[in-house]
């Protein structure tokens, strides 16, 4: 039984991966390459009087709101700590940690964030244009991670944001982590009554 619940969760991991590299390759066929201060844009809703939602191609380097990017540094660092979350990840699993429904799903979700963003870093760098002329550790130390949803508030407007707030575009993984963030959210809070119920159980079938 718990063999075929593991092939179930990996068959869910497999696919929203490959939703995610599906999603990320389309745009990077029919995207130029971003220009750093300029997106092009496709934009998806016209009417942007409560938000606007566009596709967009950006690059990123770095972890979620771009920190670290453009750092020499990133590529490396970041692919070392998402490979290390990948090995605690599968570890957890194998310890039984992930043992409620609700656990799983997180599991399922930021197994196949991670896995996903994880492929972009380590192949994208060779598919820049002139990477042919690099080597493979300078097309290595090019890789990013494809984001492409971009949306904005027009009417959250702040100091830092006069024309209205702008999330930084991410892609299908990303939305795989935070939803798996939200899913230990609120297993933290019902696992306590769920371990209450269990103990309920075991003292009434002592007595």
């Amino acid at each position: 039984m718990k063999n075929r619940t593991t092939l179930y969760l990996c068959l869910l991991v497999a696919v929203l991966y490959v939703l995610d590299q599906v999603s990320k390759w389309l745009v990077v066929f029919n995207f130029e390459e971003p220009n750093r201060f300029y997106l092009d844009a496709v934009p998806v809703v016209t009417d942007c009087s409560v938000f606007c939602f566009n596709i967009v191609r950006a690059h990123n380097q770095g972890v979620a709101f771009g920190m670290g990017d453009g750092t020499a540094w990133a590529p490396f660092v970041f692919l070392c700590v998402q490979l290390a979350a990948l090995s605690m990840l599968i570890i957890f699993y194998r310890r039984g940690f992930f043992r409620t429904r609700i656990l799983k799903a997180a599991w399922v979700c930021i197994m196949a964030g991670v896995l996903g963003n994880m492929t972009d870093r380590i192949l994208q760098g060779f598919f820049l244009k002139g990477a042919e002329k690099l080597s493979f550790f300078e097309n290595f130390a090019n890789g990013y991670v494809v984001d492409f949803l971009d949306f904005s508030f027009p009417w959250i407007k702040t100091d830092m944001f006069p024309m209205g707030y702008h999330w930084p575009a991410f892609n299908v993984a990303d939305s795989c982590v935070c939803i798996a963030a939200g899913l230990f959210l609120i297993a933290s809070f019902l696992e306590p009554k769920e371990e209450k119920k269990e103990t309920k159980k075991a003292e009434e079938s002592g007595n």
